[in-house]
């Protein structure tokens, strides 16, 4: 009888923790690359159409003051799958082809801590965090990978499967179309257990290419057109979700790793009514368009004005689906489950800027952002020239657009966001000082800066642009 009571006891608990399984929730995070915070109609634009990512906003929630880990690339993107500041480990610029270096593999990844606890994970897209096999996608806790493993603008573009090369040369404008396929077959060939998979779009990152089933479809040129190509990429995932009734049992989340390349002109973004754009630690930079469904559980409609990071999501996720987060290093992300649940407010309201030479730049807590002193930078054909400006403070609830400097005003203030910025950097610890390139980085690798202007044009004589 005791045999048989200890039978028993041990099916029930199976099919207990079979039912727990059941119901963690499968993760969906879409990732544009350089997108502004004024290029979705959720956030205010009119010349662009985006039907599908404005009904996660409707259906979900739309935050207003979200903000990334970096205004570039590569630190943005281990900021999110990490959930810490990726100056702790030396990252502050972007990887090019020629880096032998990438995101260590001592670094754990929500992939890697959702794989060990038997979900299916899947990275689709761009993963700029090296492209050597230590760094590779596969090696960070990811089941699959296809993509292109840097900028879709440096030199030999190509697309790669799992850990090898699978084709030399890529077709830009079938590339939202090719990544959307691979994000459908993954969910296809994993419905059946639970999921994580990360689609990291190149575009709208120039060179920008759409199909021809999208060319003039916006009333912003070929940039808007893009765009309206990504939104119907995030409609065919919703529908392959629905289609297997897993819908209401996945997070989706989509988002941007860092503000407008607004150097770039018409083939850059908006950052609407947000000051600069990518690579530089004022808002246009930093905040971006995020927007998040549960369906079931996150309640519709809701508008979060809050400031949360990209960082978040890491611990978010973890916590979503029960999973610990490691226990031998800070986490510098926090869970904001209860933000999408329940609209209560982030444990903590503030976030560092860092610039690209891993110092920090600015700081925000609450309603108050401060710049600290910057030096006006020199010009280049990948970013334009911001005046030098001495400390400035804005009040970001009143004054979004960082127009009015109050630091005349509000001394007090200063001395007091001084002193916290100080703190918040001492509790990080020491910062690691780690070259991440190979060489210093060469602008002859951002062949649609050629290809487009020519390097011998007006175009790259522009004083005004880059040398003033």
């Amino acid at each position: 009888m005791k045999k048989l009571a200890f039978l028993w006891a041990s099916i029930l608990c199976v099919v207990a923790c079979h039912q727990e399984k059941k119901q963690q929730p499968n993760f969906v995070f879409i990732f544009a690359d350089d997108l502004g915070y004024g290029d979705l109609g959720c956030y205010g634009a009119t010349d662009i159409k985006t039907p599908h990512i404005d009904r996660i906003a409707a259906q979900g929630i739309r935050f207003t003051d979200f903000y990334s880990a970096s205004s570039v690339c590569s630190p943005s993107r281990a900021a999110l799958l990490t959930g810490r500041y990726p100056q702790r480990w030396g990252l502050h610029g972007v990887y090019f082809p020629q880096s032998f270096s990438g995101m260590p593999a001592e670094e754990i990844t929500i992939a890697e801590l959702l794989q060990a606890d038997g979900y299916a994970t899947g990275c689709v897209g761009k993963w700029h965090l090296g492209h050597m096999y230590d760094h590779a996608p596969l090696q960070q806790g990811f089941d699959s990978y296809f993509g292109i493993p840097y900028s879709n603008d440096m030199a030999s573009v190509f697309y790669m499967r799992d850990n090898a090369m699978e084709e030399y040369t890529v077709d830009q404008s079938q590339m939202i179309k090719r990544y959307t396929e691979e994000s459908v077959e993954f969910i296809d060939q994993h419905k059946s257990r639970p999921f994580y998979l990360y689609v990291a779009h190149n575009m709208p990152h120039v060179p920008i290419y759409a199909s021809d089933d999208f060319l003039g479809s916006s009333n912003r040129g070929l940039y808007g057109d893009v765009i309206q190509e990504l939104d119907w990429s995030v409609g065919k995932i919703i529908e392959k979700l629905e289609a297997e009734e897993l819908l209401e049992n996945t997070v989706i989340v989509f988002s941007s790793d860092n503000g407008p390349w607004i150097v770039m002109e018409d083939h850059g973004g908006s950052a609407g009514e947000l000051r600069e754009g990518k690579q530089f630690t004022f808002d246009g930079g930093m905040r971006v368009p995020t927007v998040a469904m549960w369906s079931g559980s996150i309640p519709a409609g809701q508008t979060y004005s809050g400031v949360v990071s990209q960082m978040d999501w890491m611990p978010t996720f973890a916590s979503m689906a029960d999973v610990a987060l490691p226990d031998d290093r800070p986490i510098d992300g926090i869970d904001i489950t209860e933000v999408l649940i329940s609209g209560a407010p982030r444990e903590d309201d503030a976030v560092i800027f860092f610039g690209l030479d891993g110092e920090a730049q600015a700081y925000r807590d609450g309603d108050y952002k401060i710049k600290l002193p910057w030096t006006a930078n020199q010009g280049s054909p990948g970013r334009h020239v911001v005046p030098s400006h001495d400390t400035l403070l804005f009040n970001m609830r009143e004054d979004p657009g960082e127009q009015k400097n109050l630091a005349d005003q509000e001394p007090l203030i200063i001395q007091e966001m001084i002193q916290e910025l100080e703190s918040a950097i001492d509790s990080l610890g020491p910062m690691v000082d780690r070259q991440v390139y190979q060489t210093a980085p060469d602008y002859s690798h951002y062949t649609h800066l050629r290809d487009r202007h020519g390097e011998g044009t007006e175009y790259w004589k522009k004083t005004s642009k880059w040398n003033n």
